[in-house]
């Protein structure tokens, strides 16, 4: 991975030296103070290995400058734990943590060496609840509506009032992830005390569960009850906190197959466990037992209604002397054991005020927290408990009955259709499920468009028309064949020759005429970025029209997408017209409506354009680009060195699968880097966009033929 690796017997550097060469990589980094005790720390490596050290950080701090710094800070500890091999795979694995997770994660994977190096040798990792207990503490207590402790105990559990770990567990393979684990565990713990899993002043949950605990299946029926829950609660906190969410979706994986069929009913923001509670005799019924997740948690009904008893009592009683105290400041003739029967429970939108006979009352401080655990205790969520930072896209208070704003499904929100590495060259490593794709059709546009443009350029379509014409070949003749419609006269003449020079001639004197079979599916990639728009976006569109007008007299199994987006969070594929389609109504509807929309993404796109074209049953694949400039994206990462990178190392995947490539770019400039990217002699760029139509029919003859 090191570019010029020093020879073995160069000299070590010494600690100013490495000081002044952590100093050009690590400026950026707010714990750059302490680079003087790193390079100390760095002076006993080999100079191979000082070398390796400096290059990834360098590389990492290109990413986010505190990687680097802990990859040099911990490099002396990794070493003689990991060879070379597996120093630069510890490096990936932390950038990869950091891509997927962020910084925090990225750091605790690095800090874990140990555990590293259990995976790396097939092993699962311990988590231990001592190394981010106070960590979490301080995450739960920003959580909550109200103080939630943290305690280590035999299994993953809340009494309502403490939530209860195991003070070690098996994590998941992937190194690192034991940390998110145990996080993952607590927030679906604490979604249990805000979210109403204990019942409401709607649900009974003791009630509810009297019949199935009382019976043999109760372990059964509580195993049940906490899956569903988990499915319940994951769609809420997704709605409200995304980024928790999609952490969660993260541990968890796959739905299995028992809770995927639930989904529809129970993954909705306005679920309740009214909701759970009607599906549980269903799942119980059948005799199976409750698939197991892993971020599972327990549920204790009897010990949690106990303490949450015990809790509405007391904050019922702190309530009540509160109104008792208001009452007797303001002269209230009202006796205090008459407030508790007279006070509404507080309002949901403010649960500072208390209702007392028609009036509103403000509450001392302590008195507000009770009325704001008896709130959240009764069914309602204080409006207090969380508050995003800033302004989102998620905006509850913005949604109708069914979980929708302006007609959009937002609940949690949606998961992308695919998800595709990207290639990062300063790491020489790919970026994995860097790139969200999602993959919907292009919306009708005007039926008319289609007729006009065959109106207007009948004379260059029926010319397109006739060059494709041409492709369709002639039957040709097999000569030399024991049968057939028409007699070979150079294989009479041969067996003629070889009778009078006694030998024995060939029986095969035979011709006949074979069909020529075209074996080529074509996959054409337009650019529906926002730089297209205006005149491009209009050829681009003619030309469509032009080329599958001329395609249909061929017989060749085509299709079109275009492609867009916003970050790589959000690539967009367009269907156009699929392999399977025919060019019908629909699919020239679609051509009328390609318009201009974000970004230019490319290497995504062609990634999942190339696996879409590798399934069509054909022995020649044509993949060919229509684009007005190159890669590009939101943001300063993609646009430059790093886009046409990823865009290269696409089209050679697509290549070694077997798949030729093609691009047709308007761009003056194109010359500068798609030799780079596809090769001298598979790019084309054009000075006049009204020679597209026929470029485009020319090139496709010349690949196909």
């Amino acid at each position: 991975m090191i570019s010029s690796p020093p020879s073995s017997n160069a000299r070590r550097l010494f600690g100013e030296e490495l000081e002044t060469r952590l100093d050009e990589v690590l400026f950026a980094s707010h714990s750059h103070r302490s680079a003087t005790d790193i390079a100390l720390g760095l002076e006993a490596l080999t100079r191979s290995q000082q070398e390796r050290v400096l290059h990834w950080a360098a590389v990492a701090a290109g990413t986010y400058a505190e990687i680097g710094y802990q990859i040099a800070a911990f490099a002396p500890k990794a070493f003689p734990l990991l060879d070379d091999a597996g120093f630069d795979a510890w490096v990936l694995a932390g950038l990869d943590a950091y891509d997927r997770h962020g910084g925090r994660a990225a750091m605790d994977l690095l800090r874990d060496l140990e555990g590293f190096c259990a995976g790396r040798d097939g092993l699962r990792p311990l988590a231990r609840l001592s190394e981010i207990e106070a960590r979490l503490t301080r995450f739960i207590h920003g959580l909550s509506g109200r103080p939630l402790a943290l305690a280590a105990g035999a299994a993953a559990w809340t009494d309502t009032e403490t939530i209860y770990l195991p003070t070690e567990q098996e994590s998941q393979p992937e190194a690192g992830a034991n940390r998110r684990l145990y996080k993952v565990q607590a927030v679906i713990l604490w979604a249990q005390t805000r979210f109403g899993s204990f019942g409401s002043t709607a649900v009974d949950l003791g009630q509810a569960l009297a019949h199935w605990l009382d019976t043999e299946d109760q372990g059964r029926c509580l195993r049940w009850l906490s899956a569903l829950e988990s499915v319940r609660l994951e769609a809420r906190i997704a709605f409200e906190l995304p980024g928790l969410g999609a952490e969660i979706a993260a541990v968890r994986g796959p739905w299995p197959a028992a809770l995927a069929a639930l989904l529809p009913r129970l993954y909705q923001p306005q679920a309740t466990l009214a909701d759970t509670l009607a599906l549980l005799p269903l799942c119980l019924l059948d005799g199976k037992d409750a698939p197991r997740l892993p971020h599972a948690v327990a549920i204790d009904p009897a010990a949690a209604l106990r303490v949450r008893a015990l809790r509405i009592e007391r904050d019922m009683k702190t309530v009540s002397r509160a109104i008792s105290a208001l009452e007797a400041s303001a002269g209230s003739a009202g006796r205090p054991e008459q407030a508790e029967q007279r006070m509404a429970a507080p309002a949901a939108d403010d649960a500072s005020q208390l209702a007392l006979e028609g009036e509103a009352l403000a509450l001392p401080p302590e008195a507000r927290k009770a009325a704001l655990s008896l709130v959240q205790d009764l069914g309602e969520v204080p409006p207090e408990c969380l508050v995003p930072a800033d302004p989102g896209p998620w905006q509850p208070t913005h949604l109708d009955s069914a979980g929708k704003r302006g007609g959009e499904d937002l609940v949690g929100h949606r998961e992308a259709d695919h998800r595709y590495d990207e290639w990062d060259y300063r790491r020489r490593a790919y970026r994995k499920n860097w790139c969200h794709l999602f993959e919907s059709d292009v919306a009708p546009g005007d039926p008319a468009y289609v007729s006009g443009v065959k109106l207007r350029h009948a004379g260059l379509i029926k010319q397109i028309r006739k060059r494709f014409e041409m492709l369709r070949g002639e039957d040709r003749m097999l000569g030399r064949q024991p049968d057939g419609e028409e007699v070979d006269l150079d294989a009479v003449v041969d067996a003629i020759a070889d009778r009078r020079g006694g030998l024995e001639p060939s029986p095969r004197l035979f011709s006949r005429r074979v069909r020529n079979q075209r074996s080529l599916a074509a996959m054409f990639m337009i650019d529906m970025s926002g730089s297209t728009k205006g005149w491009v976006n209009e050829a681009e569109r003619e030309s469509l029209v032009m080329l599958c007008e001329a395609i249909e007299s061929l017989g060749d199994a085509y299709a079109i997408y275009g492609f867009s987006g916003w970050t790589r969070t959000r690539s967009d594929i367009y269907r156009i017209k699929r392999f399977e389609e025919a060019y019908d109504d629909a699919v020239r509807a679609r051509i009328a409506a390609v318009e201009a929309k974000d970004y230019t993404r490319m290497g995504v796109a062609i990634r999942h354009l190339t696996r879409l074209l590798l399934r069509e049953p054909a022995r020649h694949r044509l993949l060919v680009t229509l684009s007005d400039g190159r890669p590009d994206d939101f943001g300063d990462e993609y646009r430059g060195h790093y886009g046409i990178e990823d865009t290269r190392r696409a089209l050679q995947e697509a290549h070694e699968q077997g798949v030729k490539s093609y691009c047709i770019t308007i761009d003056r400039h194109g010359a500068d880097y798609l030799a780079h990217m596809y090769g001298a002699a598979r790019f084309t760029v054009l000075d006049d966009v009204k020679k597209l139509p026929l470029k485009i029919a020319d090139i496709y003859r010349r690949l196909s033929s």
